[in-house]
């Protein structure tokens, strides 16, 4: 037992004495007077310029150092300083062998780090260029430890404090003009020890040149680690931000965090909990589970985009105000899925979206490698313009055009990134004020070329199933659309589109068009087909055909119409005909329409560029068109043409577009004279015949007085009556 109680107080001694030793050692050497070989090893040994302009200092309990206005310059120009560092180590640490940081201070750091235009950044001239490569070759033929001997090795690490306070970081790239710099950066942790939970919290002011923006943060959380590194888990995740500057209109936006996550490195997963993140008005929330941290993970969870106001999000960033048809759209979107699908991929199951009155449900699917998105959603009924820029009280189809033709339609570079596949229903979709119901279609982009494929739906009692391609892998884009439309009536058709009332029947078309370009202006001149059409059944509305025959065959019957009754309509059979497509104008050469008495022939062009009609047609007579006595159809009148125009802004009214044609009533003038020459030789052969049979009569008549005569007088007398 003695020798154990002297064994006891020689430990005890020999700490006594190495305190002693070090309590003297600090109160003995001055350690201001090793400054001078301190910054000369330093220059020595980089290119750095050290000066040690304030005082060094030692502490006891616990053991520190501690340095005072400290700073370096690199090449003539300041590279780093400092105000103060501090770094203290658990004395009764070392005594058992086993150090641990007490304390680390760190105050008014300021580091300047700049690229030059040749791309190379200072810091990388801190060590001479023979020693980096000399310490380069060191580092390949110095042998490193095994894997197995390091992996899962526990690490002793405990720290007490550590701070740092008011620290800056200047970052300038002159290849670029971008600057960034890091202000007013704090750092607060305590009790920091591996396998239990710490407190950390940090603040920091960033300023960026390109754009000019300003980012100040203030985030605290609880940190995790176990002692093999592998395993961290933050909790209580509070991170605020404040955004301000050019990209928000000098407005302030604030965003925030907050959550709990875990990660394990050895397992490479990682777990986010209850993740709340959000931006002006704008919140989403997310459970996720990811399973590998290579290329392909799997994801696993929820995502919840609360319901919000776009219009107001814009308005908050900046970005002004959305101008719109209708000021309440854009005021409710929201969006909510479930996340799962094998590694690599994110499959969004029970997807709904919300658009205002609008809610699409589905699922999709995105490929975390290729970026490619596959969807299938089913929609409700939407009003596309309601969310259209507002109509200019005057000429807005005009300024539309003009904003049309400024700007590309398509961004080119966008769409050649594409990868989709996209299968959409929409039970109601108003646009142009047309609504249209039960749409299907298939959208697939991929490369740059789009495809809208089998775009079908019912509009106004009929139907209609398109095809269209946009190739845009040049600046200049080809577009096809093939497109037939089943039994539309085409009144309500037109009214809604146009506000045009000129045309009613059911329309069957048939469309085969291609052009180039992506801008309004390039696209109709590029513009070529072939647009058939046909209506079984149908009238022109506001304008009445049968009148201005009348008025035709009056003046050759040289009588005055008594009809007071015309309706302002003209009903027809089978109106059908071809346009030819041709940079904005249509050709129209085969026009035909068959109506009561009269078949309507016609060819014409319509100028869509200036919304102009220039049609010849013509009302040709085949039967009786009225029952006005002015207007009965003699032999004279059959067959003939009875000329009409149709000229003007088809844009405006229509009733005006269709009249009389009188310049080319001559034409119809020499038709009608060369009938009246054909009835007259008719009528003269006629009497000449008749003339010829009677003599005939008269001469047998007188042959045949004898015996038997009145037998054989009948029988020629039946012949010539037949």
């Amino acid at each position: 037992m003695k020798a154990v109680r002297y064994i006891i107080l020689a430990i005890i001694g020999l700490i006594v004495l190495a305190a002693i030793a070090v309590a003297v050692a600090i109160f003995v050497i001055d350690p201001n007077t090793y400054k001078p070989q301190i910054e000369q090893v330093v220059e020595r040994e980089t290119n750095l310029e050290l000066e040690l302009a304030g005082d060094i200092g030692w502490s006891i309990f616990p053991l520190g150092l501690e340095l005072n206005d400290v700073g370096a310059t690199l090449d003539g120009e300041r590279f780093v300083a400092l105000d103060q560092l501090i770094a203290r180590v658990d004395f009764w640490s070392l005594v058992a062998m086993s150090p641990q940081v007490h304390t680390f201070v760190l105050d008014g750091l300021d580091a300047r780090l700049v690229v030059n235009k040749d791309g190379s950044g200072n810091w990388t001239r801190i060590m001479p260029e023979g020693d980096t490569a000399a310490t380069g070759a060191a580092a390949e033929e110095s042998p490193q430890p095994a894997a197995e001997e390091t992996s899962g090795a526990a690490l002793e690490f405990a720290v007490e404090k550590v701070q740092i306070t008011n620290a800056s970081v200047q970052y300038e790239d002159m290849r670029t003009g971008q600057s960034v710099v890091l202000q007013d950066f704090s750092l607060q942790a305590s009790q920091i020890a591996l396998g239990t939970e710490f407190p950390l919290e940090i603040a920091f002011l960033v300023n960026t040149a390109e754009p000019e923006m300003a980012v100040d943060g203030d985030i605290s959380m609880r940190i995790n680690a176990n002692e093999t590194l592998d395993q961290f888990a933050v909790n209580g995740l509070d991170a605020q931000f404040a955004l301000s500057g050019e990209p928000f209109s000098g407005k302030t936006v604030q965003a925030r965090i907050n959550g709990s996550a875990k990660a394990n490195l050895e397992n490479e997963t990682a777990t986010l909990e209850n993740l709340r993140a959000t931006l002006a008005n704008l919140e989403l929330t997310t459970n996720l589970t990811v399973e590998g941290f290579g290329d392909k993970p799997k994801l696993t969870g929820d995502l919840k985009v609360a319901e919000f106001s776009l219009r107001g999000f814009l308005e908050t960033l900046g970005m002004g105000a959305v101008e719109t048809e209708d000021s309440d759209v854009l005021t409710r979107l929201s969006l909510e899925t479930r996340l799962t699908g094998p590694a690599g991929v994110a499959e969004l199951s029970d997807l709904r979206i919300v658009l205002d009155e609008t809610t699409l449900k589905g699922g999709g699917r995105y490929n975390l490698q290729s970026g490619a998105l596959v969807f299938n959603l089913e929609g409700d009924a939407i009003n596309a313009d309601r969310y259209l820029p507002p109509a200019s009280e005057e000429d807005g189809q005009q300024q539309q055009a003009e904003a049309g033709a400024e700007g590309d339609l398509l961004p080119l570079e966008t769409l050649r990134g594409l990868d989709l596949d996209i299968d959409l229903g929409l039970g109601e979709l108003i646009i142009s004020n047309l609504t249209i119901t039960d749409i299907k279609t298939a959208i697939d982009a991929n490369g740059g070329q789009l495809k809208l494929s089998d775009f079908s739906g019912k509009l106004y009692n009929g139907g209609f199933q398109s095809n269209v391609t946009i190739d845009a892998r040049t600046d200049n884009p080809a577009w096809n659309m093939r497109a037939d439309v089943n039994g539309v009536e085409t009144r309500a058709l037109l009214n809604d589109l146009a506000e045009l009332d000129m045309l009613a029947g059911a329309a069957n078309i048939n469309v085969n068009a291609s052009t180039r370009g992506n801008r309004i202006p390039t696209l109709r001149s590029n513009a070529d087909g072939e647009v058939t059409f046909n209506l079984a059944e149908g009238e022109f509305t506001r304008m009445n055909l049968t009148r201005m025959a009348c008025q035709g065959i009056a003046v050759v019957n040289q009588e005055q119409l008594t009809a007071s009754d015309w309706t302002s309509t003209t009903p027809f059979n089978d109106m059908k005909g071809t346009l030819k497509i041709n940079g904005n104008t249509l050709n129209n050469t085969s026009l035909v329409a068959a109506m009561a008495g009269m078949r309507l022939e016609g060819s014409g062009t319509i100028d869509l560029a200036e919304s102009q009609l220039d049609y010849e047609a013509g009302l040709r007579i085949v039967g009786e068109v009225h029952r006005d006595e002015a207007c009965r159809v003699t032999e004279i009148v059959e067959n003939v043409v009875i000329p009409v125009e149709c000229r003007g802004d088809f844009a405006e009214d229509p009733a005006g577009l269709c009249s009389f044609d009188g310049s080319r009533f001559k034409d119809t003038l020499k038709d009608i004279a060369a009938n009246a020459a054909r009835a007259k030789v008719r009528e003269e052969t006629d009497e000449a015949r008749k003339k010829v049979e009677q003599k005939a009569r008269e001469k047998v008549e007188e042959r045949l007085q004898g015996e038997g005569g009145e037998k054989v007088k009948d029988a020629i007398k039946g012949l010539f009556d037949r």
